[in-house]
């Protein structure tokens, strides 16, 4: 009996979408900490594009929003009360 390693096909993922462009939101608003919480991982760093999905554009928005956000201390900068 021999095994035999199935060809993984890397494309049959499901492919990522922007949540703000399907959604049609236009500006990202850093005064809601609780949904920009949503894309910072445990340590507090910003996640980058290719595990979120988002497009430049708003990955660029994202990351203004969030050190907005830590500099008005509505979010921390470190992960003590992340999570």
């Amino acid at each position: 009996m021999t095994l035999v390693n199935e060809p993984v096909d890397k494309n049959s993922s499901r492919k990522k979408y922007c949540r703000f462009k399907k959604a049609g939101i236009q500006y990202i608003d850093y005064k809601n900490p609780d949904y920009l919480l949503k894309l910072v991982n445990e340590q507090g760093k910003i996640l980058p594009r290719r595990i979120t999905g988002t497009s430049l554009k708003f990955q660029r928005r994202v990351a203004q929003a969030i050190k907005r956000s830590r500099h008005l201390a509505l979010m921390p900068y470190v992960a003590d009360g992340l999570k």
